[in-house]
């Protein structure tokens, strides 16, 4: 009886090789790797000559349809398809009540599950969930055990904003986690000394946006990864450390690390590819947080990356519009920038093309190493039994990248105008064609929840 699909021709990029193969599909999953000679019969075979054939993305940190992002699950996930992101991990909030909050009252975090459940039913690609933790009230560690059953295998903190969280507070979630043997993701930035620095310039009318990375400066989110590093070390509990923006930063997670069973951490494609120049060329648009850095800052970044003292390189995906991001000071706008359609031809463009980092090592932070860090044993490799989902990507075509074509509600890009050389050109979810020849050909409701495990993190 025939497969359903072999690809043929093509370069198989895998976490430790790179070399010539064919790969047969057969319901969702990879049945084989081989010689052309051994391939089975199949009902359809794709010439994928001259392409890499590489695990689909796993982008383990997302923002859909809350309060900071405006995409729907539709619009994110098309984004994602199109850009070679087969699954991705989104944000379940727990509501809390607060000036700039969408929320009139609080509410459990399961309640916040239930509703990205719903929200995720009509996604084009796969996706997993975080819990969001948001509020100090211990009443959430009573949700905790049957969130961890049904699948869902980390939670986020913040130590800023309005719904940042003490340390004594993180301090007993990661000692549930701890037990539950989940992981414990922290955004990691000083909120008095960001709060402090924002008030003074504020007051002394420096409302140019090049004031914003002042006024959350390295070593505001350095003493705050310290802090969650340290915490997670001594209660025993896994950490993940997400956006790691600058050298400082980077440091503090590294000082923690030893074994690398407890700590881990990620980058963004934009930390590995602007820097806080791009406030003079684009105002307010590119407001992130932690904000874009020094050019040492992006050298230090793959120094980390190739050291593996950062394992995982996501994009923070935000979408956001023109008319928001500019409508007022560079205090005011709402943060986050929208990456899922370009993050890997950018990444590509820099760490492979400009860097001449391998093929291998671009498999490692963007599709093997997440999947491996939040319990995906399913996704981010070519290895028969895993789910067929796979990227047919052109190593050698260049194009300009333009907010026009995107897929998100966001209608501009941080990386506006950038020549990138490497394109997606097909991409499978479950063996299944969700991008064919750069066009989206997926239906909303392919996509499905994943249930991740408790991961096991060793230094492989």
């Amino acid at each position: 009886m025939p497969v359903d699909t072999v690809i043929s021709g093509g370069t198989l990029v895998t976490a430790r090789s790179t070399f010539d193969s064919d790969l047969a599909i057969d319901d969702g999953t990879i049945v084989g790797i081989g010689d052309e000679r051994a391939m089975p019969e199949a009902e359809t075979t794709v010439d994928a000559s001259g392409l890499l054939v590489m695990p689909g993305v796993v982008d383990p940190h997302v923002h859909i349809d809350d309060h900071v992002s405006l995409d729907s699950y539709e619009t994110a996930t098309a984004a994602a398809a199109l850009g070679g992101v087969t699954t991705l991990i989104d944000f379940a909030w727990q509501a809390y009540a607060g000036d700039d909050g969408p929320w009139e009252e609080e509410g459990t975090l399961r309640e916040g599950v239930e509703r990205k459940r719903e929200s995720g039913e009509e996604a084009l690609v796969d996706f997993g969930l975080h819990g969001g933790v948001l509020r100090e009230d211990s009443d959430v560690f009573d949700e905790l055990a049957a969130l961890v059953e049904s699948g869902i295998t980390s939670f986020k903190v913040y130590t800023t904003y309005e719904f940042g969280l003490s340390n004594g507070f993180i301090r007993e979630l990661f000692e549930r986690l701890g037990e539950l043997d989940a992981v414990g993701v922290a955004h990691t930035e000083d909120d008095s000394v960001c709060e402090s620095l924002t008030a003074e310039f504020r007051a002394a009318g420096r409302d140019d946006p090049e004031w914003l990375p002042l006024a959350r400066p390295d070593y505001a989110e350095a003493m705050a990864a310290d802090d969650l590093a340290r915490l997670a070390r001594e209660t025993g509990t896994k950490y993940y450390g997400v956006h790691t923006s600058c050298r400082k930063a980077a440091e503090a997670l590294g000082r923690h690390q030893g074994d690398g069973s407890l700590v881990r951490a990620e980058t963004c494609t934009h930390y590995t590819t602007l820097t806080d120049e791009v406030y003079r060329e684009q105002g307010t648009l590119p407001r992130i947080a932690p904000p874009l850095r020094t050019e040492d800052d992006v050298e230090a970044v793959f120094e980390r990356l190739r050291d593996g003292t950062l394992s995982v390189v996501s994009t923070d995906h935000v979408a956001q519009t023109r008319a928001r991001k500019e409508e007022g000071k560079w205090w005011e706008d709402p943060f986050g920038a929208n990456g899922l359609q370009t993050s890997l031809p950018v990444f590509h463009h820099e760490a492979v093309n400009e860097r001449g980092l391998s093929y291998p090592f671009l498999v490692r932070v963007m599709c093997r190493n997440p999947a491996r860090t939040f319990g995906l044993p399913g996704k981010g490799a070519l290895e028969p039994g895993t789910d067929a989902d796979l990227v047919l990507f052109d190593p050698d075509e260049t194009y300009t990248v333009s907010a026009d074509d995107n897929a998100s509600v966001a209608d501009y890009s941080i990386y506006e105008g950038r020549e990138v050389t490497g394109r997606v050109i097909h991409t499978y979810l479950r063996g299944e064609p969700i991008v064919r020849d750069g066009e989206l050909v997926g239906e909303p409701g392919y996509g499905e929840f994943v249930r991740r495990d408790c991961p096991v993190w060793d230094d492989d």
